[in-house]
Parts: C-alpha cells; sequence; structure tokens
C-alpha cells in the first residue's frame, strides 16, 4: 500500500463519518415532522424485528403530522406499539386502516435537550474523523519506517499533510451540519 492509497481511504472513512452523523440527524425531533422520526423504529413483525419502513409507507400529510400506511392491515396493532415503545414522545392513533401521529413541538427545556443532544453527536463524529486521521498517520509512519517500501520520508510528510487536510475539511464539514441542525431545533 502506498501513501496515496492511505489518504484516500482515510478519505473515504472520514466521508462514512460525516454521512452516518447527517443519517443519526434525520432521527431527531425539531417542530416539522418527518418520516425520518419513525423510519427505523423496530417493529416485532412475526416474531422478527423489522424496520417500519419495510412495513408501512410513511408520509407527511401536513407539517406537524405523519401518516402510516401498513402494507399488511394485521400488522398495523405490533406498528402501533413499536412506536410507542420506541420512546420518541410520539402518541399514535390508529385512523381506521391507517395510523396518524401528530408531532407536538418541543418544549424549550426539551429543545436545549436536542441542542446538548445534537452537539454531542457532533462531538463524537469529530472524535471518529480524528481517529481516522490517527490510523492513517500511523500507517503513513510505518511504510516510512519499513526499509522494504521505497518511500521517503517527505513523501510521508505529504501524505500526513493531505490527511490533515482531510481533517479540517470533514470537520468543518461536521461543525456546518451541526449548527445548521441547532438552527432548526431552536425554531420554533
Amino acid at each position: 500500500m502506498n501513501p496515496d492509497q492511505i489518504v484516500q481511504q482515510c478519505q473515504e472513512r472520514m466521508d462514512k463519518s460525516v454521512q452516518y452523523y447527517q443519517r443519526e440527524l434525520r432521527g431527531l425531533r425539531t417542530g416539522r415532522a418527518t418520516t425520518a422520526l419513525i423510519d427505523f423504529v423496530k417493529v416485532d413483525y412475526y416474531g422478527s424485528p423489522t424496520e417500519l419502513r419495510e412495513l408501512a409507507a410513511v408520509s407527511v400529510p401536513e407539517p406537524t403530522m405523519l401518516l402510516v400506511k401498513p402494507f399488511d392491515p394485521g400488522a398495523k396493532a405490533e406498528i402501533v406499539k413499536a412506536i410507542e415503545t420506541a420512546d420518541l414522545g410520539l402518541n399514535p392513533i390508529a385512523d381506521g386502516p391507517s395510523i396518524r401521529i401528530n408531532v407536538p413541538s418541543p418544549s424549550a427545556e426539551r429543545r436545549q435537550q436536542l441542542v446538548n443532544q445534537v452537539k454531542k453527536m457532533a462531538e463524537d463524529a469529530r472524535v471518529a474523523v480524528r481517529n481516522e486521521r490517527r490510523d492513517a498517520n500511523k500507517h503513513v509512519d510505518q511504510l516510512v519506517k519499513d526499509k522494504t517500501t521505497d518511500v521517503s520520508e517527505d513523501a510521508g510528510k505529504g501524505a500526513k499533510h493531505e490527511v490533515e487536510e482531510h481533517t479540517k475539511k470533514h470537520i468543518a464539514r461536521i461543525d456546518e451540519v451541526c449548527q445548521k441542525k441547532v438552527t432548526d431545533v431552536q425554531t420554533v
């Protein structure tokens, strides 16, 4: 493996860390209803845990309401139970063949808790990016020390510099996403 490959792998892993953070943020509740709030709720469907999005069509008919239409009407009771036990603060209401979920606006205290949660998740994502930097730098150092490879110290320093640039770029991206989500959460 050469330094360019190490830098490329490092960048890909950092990209995945940022994408994971963005996916996690979609599940956080703001004042608006979004299907991502309940997409990954696990429903006990005939004895196996199945994601809600595989069992029902979820839509947003109004800004503060979710509508869940199960593909199998027999699974409606299990879906209601799963949403109630998911600890999302949502109250599903069975309405004929579908399930309606009102998404209330969070209180000021709850908004502050959500802001803190967003910031903690951002710090976790930053730590993941820094860990990728550490691992990449360690691999570059091993290549430079290994006399069987023809990697010079200058090439190693160049690779480390690239890794550092990617780290700065990804941390800035995480900060930007975090700030946007904090603004969303604080908007009443």
